[in-house]
């Protein structure tokens, strides 16, 4: 029609539009959109011209696309690749109007899982299978949708879908975000403008703080369950020497894992051979045996308020603990001690130790302690003499690395006992007579076996510090904070790999053999990696753990107003308690100062605690913080 408006249906960012056209070159059009606005659009974008009412045509194309049946123009198609304009001609039966053909067009467009798209305008059926497999996929996602929706509608009033409850540690802790139970749980905690944690709480998916956060550690650190699963049981030696010396242990009630035992022996001078003596688990595992591959995968025993889990099986430990009463295997280290208690000779033994007592902290304390050592009530008690002397062995040794201070003052460690869910938080004086006697010994012992590993050249996992840094080495370097030339982790092989490593190290320097793992070695140094950073997030789970039963604590003893020492800035030390606290706003204050705290706030489950705080109650001098054997 001479005269008429040119008007042009295109595609643009993946939709379709309309236009008139108001000029043309070889490759591009402009035109005026049906909303006003002038467009440059590319010459190849456009798939036809009409002249009939711009305003009216997508909606007639709309209208006429929904009554097309997707099934039969699929069916309609040719299977070789063809033009919209062929199929749009088989389909309508005649030659398509300029709306028929844009019908068609937009339905090939929108179908891309019935027509493949080879070109502009150009398409070809999809084979009858994979059009098959897509629309059940389309079904499929349809079908999880209602469910996820299903769901989230639950989880909004206050339900926990059975589903979910079962995958609900795993959604919280190592998440899935392809699943349905996380889409649903994720969606639902959105749309409720909450945490998953928190909803995970509200709905009732959380009855315990502690199980929750032992989930969260299990799944990361063992992922197969804490079974041991099946190992050939270790062979106990059967060949060594029996020592003379009667040995006993000092340990808490619930210590299965007796790694060292003391022996004390009055030689003819007058002076003493004290005897360290260190279980030997090593002697019935060897190398690539079953049980040093359980070593090498759990690398500690972890240790958290109201139970443990071993990093030995309870038979490899029963049978290797220093039990009392038993001739027990172990690495011994004699130390000749002269009158003035002088270490002058040392001797390494592997032997077989009589153990005649496994003495335990809560009756020895009562009998050996401070008081009892200054002023003897004449009380007798198993191997008095034998503590007494040991005590001033100890004490010796502490001046001997430059540590002992009778004016410093005094530090506490806490111990956490939990019994159907009640927590006892008691308080020991570190370096009480029994601890500092065993702590001293240990270190002597790790310490001298260190330095005889480093003189035979035979690499061992060392502890050392320097800067205020500590960390491991294979070779041996100073622990300034224990004031020693070098540290071997040694005497606790029951407990921690490092030690059963260096107790391997330690048998092939007694015994003259080629030692398993020599300088330089790729697996020493891949294990004691995998050591430190296992044994770093062992430890951090038991400070979490010992965190919430801190926070427990005040719930449960009701104590709303404790006091706090004032460390710097705005940390402060919870009295009675493991656990510093930040609190923003403190006045100027002296480190040392006490100060009287009001809680505001506990949560749980987000291991929060708010203070406030309300006045200053007196001052005490604080003590150093350095790290233990």
């Amino acid at each position: 029609m001479p005269g008429a408006q040119m008007n042009v249906f295109y595609e643009e960012s993946g939709s379709f539009k309309v236009g008139s056209i108001v000029s043309r070159s070889d490759a591009s059009l402009q035109v005026d959109t049906q909303h006003g606005k002038r467009a440059k659009i590319k010459s190849s974008n456009v798939f036809l011209e009409f002249t009939s009412s711009l305003a009216d045509f997508l909606p007639s194309v709309e209208k006429l696309t929904q009554d097309i049946d997707l099934d039969f123009l699929w069916e309609c198609s040719p299977d070789d690749e063809f033009g919209h304009d062929e199929l749009a001609a088989d389909y309508w039966g005649h030659t398509p109007s300029s709306l028929e053909s844009a019908a068609i067009i937009m339905r090939l467009f929108g179908a891309p899982m019935y027509f493949y798209k080879k070109g502009k305008g150009r398409y070809k059926k999809a084979p009858e299978e994979a059009l098959k497999a897509a629309l059940a996929g389309v079904e499929r996602k349809k079908r999880e949708q209602e469910q996820i929706d299903a769901w989230v509608a639950e989880l909004k009033t206050g339900a926990l879908p059975e589903a979910i409850r079962s995958q609900l540690m795993t959604l919280l802790w190592k998440p899935d975000k392809n699943t349905l139970e996380f889409k649903a749980f994720d969606q639902a905690a959105r749309e409720l403008s909450q945490s998953p944690l928190k909803l995970a709480q509200a709905v009732g998916g959380i009855p315990s703080v502690p199980d929750y956060l032992m989930a969260g550690f299990l799944m990361e650190y063992f992922p197969k369950g804490t079974g041991f699963g099946k190992y050939a049981a270790p062979a106990l030696p059967d060949d060594l020497p029996l020592s003379a010396v009667r040995a006993f242990s000092i340990d808490d009630a619930n210590t299965t894992e007796i790694d060292d035992a003391l022996s004390v022996e009055v030689l003819p001078d007058g002076g003493r051979r004290v005897g360290i003596h260190i279980a030997a688990p090593t002697l019935g595992a060897a190398s690539g045996s079953d049980i040093e591959k359980l070593v090498w995968s759990r690398l500690s025993t972890v240790y958290f308020p109201g139970d443990k889990i071993t990093m030995l099986p309870d038979d490899v430990v029963d049978a290797f603990t220093l039990k009392e009463g038993h001739d027990c295997p172990a690495f011994s280290l004699y130390v000749d001690v002269n009158a003035d208690f002088e270490p002058v000779a040392y001797e390494s033994r592997i032997e077989r130790v009589h153990v005649a007592a496994n003495l335990r902290h809560a009756e020895l304390e009562q009998q050996f302690n401070e008081d009892t050592l200054l002023n003897d009530p004449g009380v007798d008690y198993p191997f008095k003499q034998e503590l007494i002397w040991l005590w001033h062995f100890a004490n010796a040794l502490e001046k001997r690395r430059g540590k002992y201070d009778p004016t410093r003052p005094v530090q506490m460690d806490y111990n956490f006992n939990v019994v159907d869910g009640k927590v006892a938080i008691t308080l020991r004086k570190r370096g009480a007579p029994m601890d500092k006697l065993v702590s001293e010994l240990m270190i002597l012992a790790n310490s001298e076996w260190g330095r005889m590993l480093a003189e035979a050249d035979i690499p061992a996992m060392y502890r050392a510090q320097s800067m205020g840094k500590v960390r491991m080495t294979t070779r041996p370097e100073p622990h300034i904070g224990l004031g020693v030339a070098q540290y071997a982790w040694a005497t606790s092989p029951l407990r921690r790999a490092t030690d059963f490593i260096n107790q391997r190290q330690l048998e092939a320097m007694i015994r003259g053999e080629k030692p398993v793992f020599t300088q330089g070695d790729a697996m020493m140094f891949a294990l004691l990696r995998d050591f430190d950073a296992t044994y770093s997030a062992y430890l951090s789970f038991q400070d979490r753990m010992e965190h919430f039963w801190c926070l427990r604590w005040f719930t449960q003893e009701g104590v709303t107003d404790p006091t706090a020492t004032y460390i710097k800035e705005d940390l402060v030390r919870i009295d009675g308690l493991p656990m510093r606290a930040r609190i923003p706003g403190l006045p100027e204050l002296n480190r040392g100062d006490r100060i009287q705290l009001s809680v505001i706030r506990i949560d749980e489950l987000m291991a929060e605690i708010e203070f406030r705080f309300v006045g200053v109650v007196g001052h005490v001098e604080e003590a150093s913080e350095d790290e233990g054997n």
